[in-house]
């Protein structure tokens, strides 16, 4: 994805995170950023469809994972699956041996997703979302420099089928 691309972007941003959603220059200063690694992710051979995103910030050996997003008329296709699995691979590349995010207490779809990758509940971030005070729940992996992980990781990457182009942003 390019910068280009933001308007695709925020095609998605509002319905999946509603009044809650990033604005056009937050993403402007997500490809800024030094420590971000943003990716789309569209249907091969339809490259100006995008029909998710994902990306995270790389702070030493800690990626923070800071949005992940499909658009709603591809939900429960394996694209949200397939841009996290790209997540755990490239923040591994990069150095990192953890991977953190926060994600609503209402959003039990995208918990049971992380929850197969690894990911455990550490805690709790008390009225986090502005939009309704609603609380998160902060998720967090073991170490993903271990051999057993990374297997099941690239197994489930291979098993997926699914066919999408995905760009780092930058």
């Amino acid at each position: 994805m390019y910068l280009t691309d933001l308007e695709k972007v925020m095609d998605i941003e509002p319905i999946a995170f509603g009044t809650s959603h990033w604005s056009y220059d937050s993403f402007v200063n997500e490809l800024n950023n030094p420590f971000a690694n943003y990716f789309s992710a569209c249907l091969e051979n339809e490259q100006n469809f995008i029909v998710g995103y994902s990306g995270y910030w790389l702070f030493q050996e800690e990626a923070h994972i800071t949005t992940l997003a499909t658009h709603p008329k591809m939900r429960r296709q394996g694209i949200g699956e397939k841009l996290l699995i790209n997540d755990i691979l490239t923040a591994k590349e990069l150095g990192a041996n953890w991977l953190t995010l926060e994600v609503r207490v209402s959003n039990t779809a995208a918990q049971e997703l992380y929850k197969r990758y690894g990911f455990k509940n550490i805690g709790m971030r008390k009225r986090y979302y502005q939009d309704n005070n609603e609380d998160a729940i902060i998720l967090w992996t073991d170490n993903i420099n271990n051999d057993d992980y990374m297997h099941f990781i690239n197994e489930k990457y291979e098993k997926s089928g699914l066919k999408l182009d995905i760009e780092r942003i930058k």
